[in-house]
């Protein structure tokens, strides 16, 4: 069932700052942009929320953040440029865009959404120059859906869930607790520069959507709109199933939830697809604040990830082990170490400074990753704490356009793993059939 969202008011909101305990600082004031933060195409990525009736009021929602805002004034600011032509962040306190809207159904009638109904529950952000928006939907049956949509290149998935736990604990009148760390000048290269790896390909080639890079000759000759998205779940008995199945690594260790369901779906959709290539690669973000040395605190607010590329043999995955499939995923995540995040900061960071030229990302032109697939992960983030004072959300989870191939896996409201696959609507049926199998 179809909804319409009609936009009822649509503003600028600042930060508030606390008086003589929190005098309002210069606007003049700069961040730079980290080296990881070069890395984020610079688009918007947006997740949704929903909270059953009785919710807070627009209003009230619109204080906390404001609120929140004078510890997190990067959402307020605008992009810019330096001195010498570097992005930066102005930290012109102009705020992030607040809008306000209505819908003419009740949630229960248009949940599960489709993917044209998610899209209304946030802007077109073309031509939008905020980094944040905010859009709060109102249903009739007093649900509240709130979608939150930030420019990547200032904050991982890490930092944004964050950042939404603290705007919560604001409107309930609690500290921020823990507080954000804002320093992105901290990832200093080593003296000399050690640059060990391919950087140029890894990080700036691989992934990018276009003809150049993916031949389009390989992907079934379907369009944009054949490319559905279906929701899985999958409960913790099930999960625990499967990391049995997975076992243990080399190294003694079982295999976590993520490794054992993301082997189990490049496995299944492996079989769905009915590749006639020889290999297949899946690209992982790989958090790096526990893997450098000195650790990076969680409490960093900004970009902190690069990404890992298992690759393996079409019939590795049809006709081998989920625990082979499990230490594919293993060893390529756990190669993104120390060693590989400083040759990154090196690499990055002797381009600044005007020694080598930094690779431009070319645009997406295909609307498959076909016979490759994207796990973008947000286990182990913090977003079902998120409480603006009437309890937990119900639901939670990413909007995303229509890109074959790319999947998502949320932690669900009761322990288990929500997974949201996009997928050829002549591939889903069967996806469907086999999605659950583990035997």
């Amino acid at each position: 069932m179809s909804i319409k969202v009609q936009q009822t008011s649509s503003k600028l909101v600042g930060p508030i700052y606390n008086g003589d305990e929190q005098p309002p600082p210069a606007t003049n004031q700069f961040a730079p942009l980290s080296v990881f933060d070069w890395y984020i195409p610079d688009e918007h990525v947006s997740v949704i929320y929903a909270f059953k009736a009785p919710t807070p009021s627009n209003t009230f929602l619109e204080h906390g953040l404001g609120k929140v805002l004078a510890e997190y004034r990067v959402w307020a600011g605008r992009f810019g440029k330096d001195e010498n032509n570097h992005s930066i962040i102005l930290l012109n306190d102009k705020g992030v865009r607040f809008i306000e809207a209505s819908a003419d159904r009740t949630l229960e009638q248009v949940t599960p959404f489709s993917q044209s109904n998610l899209l209304t529950l946030h802007p077109d952000f073309d031509g939008m120059k905020e980094i944040l928006i905010i859009q709060l939907t109102r249903f009739t049956c007093g649900s509240l859906v709130i979608s939150f949509s930030s420019n990547h290149m200032v904050a991982d998935g890490f930092s944004v869930s964050q950042f939404l736990v603290s705007w919560g604990r604001v409107c309930r009148g609690l500290d921020i607790n823990p507080r954000p760390l804002h320093n992105r000048e901290i990832f200093v290269p080593r003296n000399p520069c050690r640059i060990e790896f391919d950087h140029q390909s890894l990080e700036f080639t691989k992934g990018v959507i276009n003809e150049e890079f993916i031949d389009p000759s390989n992907i079934p000759p379907y369009s944009e709109e054949d490319v559905i998205y279906h929701k899985l779940h999958f409960p913790i008995e099930l999960i625990a199933k499967l990391k049995s199945k997975a076992g243990y690594s080399v190294s003694g260790k079982p295999y976590t939830t993520f490794e054992s369901l993301v082997a189990h779906l490049w496995q299944t959709i492996t079989k769905v697809r009915g590749l006639a290539c020889q290999t297949t690669e899946i690209k992982i973000a790989v958090n790096g604040r526990r893997r450098l040395i000195p650790r990076v605190p969680d409490e960093y607010f900004g970009n902190l990830v690069l990404c890992a590329y298992p690759v393996a043999k079409v019939k590795e995955l049809t006709d081998g082990t989920l625990s082979h499939t499990a230490s594919i995923i293993h060893e390529s995540v756990v190669s993104l170490n120390d060693d590989y995040f400083k040759s990154y900061i090196d690499f990055v960071s002797n381009d600044m400074q005007g020694e080598n030229p930094m690779p431009e990302r070319g645009e997406r032109t295909l609307v498959a990753l076909w016979p490759n697939l994207e796990f973008d992960s947000w286990l182990g983030f913090p977003f079902n704490e998120v409480d603006f004072g009437s309890g937990k959300p119900f639901l939670f989870m990413p909007s995303f356009d229509s890109l074959e191939g790319l999947v998502y896996l949320v932690p669900s409201i009761d322990g288990g793993v929500d997974v949201y696959v996009c997928l050829f609507k002549q591939q889903m049926a069967f996806f469907e059939e086999i999605c659950y199998s583990i035997v």
